[in-house]
């Protein structure tokens, strides 16, 4: 079962909290565990991370509300198949959020430059979204499937540089090929050295003299990519799953986006779904419920027979143990719940009648429900506990 902290606890802020307030939270707790404030410290560094991954979700209204619905099973799959965030690197965090807490903020003014493994390339690719109907029986038991997503990818002509061949590659005269500007200030604490993005290459470190004709210096063009998902089992209607690097790839190498997945449900001909439990309505005749039968009812992966006993009443809910959906990423699951109908014959012949009226004479059929049997609203409240 998921070990992960409430991630409005992590970031320190109520549920109401607006975007404004997410994002000063985010960045007051990244700033306390930065690593280049606590060098070394491998617990700060997962607190770091762990904040990251708490404000991508609750930056993002469409993730917000998703995880306010279904927790962190709502992200299930995740980056690298460890939760959603679970895969971030210093680099994805620096890449996607420096923006919140300021290039200018760290490097140099807390020790002399913080080196990010080299500058990322290009520009991050952006997200794709999908939808995907799912019948019962891949709810519950997990499916995998392969699609064909249009999308930006690599260009086959330039392999993502964007530069028509390698002799229309130059360094950047700005930075000289570090990807950043460094300036010094002074302040009333002495000079503070900051460093930033170059503005000339956006931190590519060259620039492209001649163009490549295929994709127009962008180092991407339109088309098509065959992905595969893995659905884990028990996953709900609504429910988001997040294929990390799946998206759209960013422009002259710039790392690619997220595919997120939108879970459907496909409706099932005579079962309904309730959280993990399964409802059937079973209408059986009169005579059935007076004397017993053996009938079959469907169930999510086929088939099974239940025994009705002699003089069972209608309203009636038979419970078959274990036979309703997973919960995702736990050992929890519900049950089948059949509910018994008497069905009312509407029209009857004039033999069927008499038998009938002469029936209703006898003592057997006015009604004597026991003190015990319970209401309907008990069966209603047991159906769906």
């Amino acid at each position: 079962m998921s070990t992960k902290r409430d991630y409005y606890e992590v970031l320190g802020v109520s549920k109401t909290a607006s975007q404004e307030e997410i994002k000063k939270a985010y960045r007051k707790v990244a700033m306390q565990y930065h690593p280049d404030r606590n060098p070394g410290d491998k617990a700060a560094e997962e607190k770091f991370k762990e904040a990251a991954e708490a404000y991508e979700i609750l930056n993002d209204s469409d993730k917000k509300a998703q995880y306010d619905r279904f927790g962190h099973q709502a992200f299930a799959q995740g980056r690298g198949g460890g939760g959603y965030g679970g895969g971030m690197n210093m680099d994805d965090i620096f890449s996607q959020f420096g923006d919140i807490f300021g290039e200018d903020s760290f490097g140099s003014f807390f020790g002399g430059g913080r080196s990010r493994g080299g500058q990322q390339r290009g520009t991050r690719g952006s997200n794709l979204r999908v939808k995907i109907k799912l019948n019962f029986e891949e709810m519950a038991k997990g499916a995998s499937k392969t699609i064909k997503i249009k999308k930006y990818v690599k260009c086959g002509t330039c392999q993502g540089s964007g530069a028509k061949d390698k002799n229309s590659v130059q360094t950047c005269g700005t930075c000289n090929g570090s990807g950043q500007v460094r300036r010094v200030q002074n302040t009333f604490l002495g000079q503070m050295q900051t460093v930033s993005t170059c503005p000339t290459c956006n931190g590519d470190g060259t620039t492209i003299t001649v163009k490549c004709g295929a994709c127009k210096g962008e180092g991407r063009v339109y088309g098509e990519e065959t992905v595969t998902i893995d659905i884990p089992a028990g996953v709900q209607e609504g429910m988001q799953l997040s294929l990390s690097g799946k998206g759209n790839i960013g422009e002259r190498g710039g790392s690619n986006g997220d595919l997120i997945v939108l879970i459907e449900e496909e409706a099932h001909a005579q079962l309904q779904r309730d959280g993990l439990n399964v409802a059937f309505e079973l209408h059986i005749s009169f005579p059935d419920a007076v004397f017993g039968t053996q009938v079959e009812v469907p169930t999510i992966d086929g088939r099974a027979k239940i025994k009705i006993p002699a003089g069972t009443q209608s309203g009636k809910i038979f419970r078959l143990k274990g036979k309703g959906f997973p919960q995702i990423n736990g050992y929890e699951k519900g049950d089948q719940l059949i509910h018994v109908n008497i069905w009312t014959p509407q029209n009857v012949s004039a033999e069927e009648k008499a038998m009938l009226e002469k029936m209703g004479e006898s003592q057997n059929f006015v009604p004597k429900p026991e003190k015990n049997e319970k209401s309907f609203f008990d069966k209603v409240r047991e159906m769906f506990s």
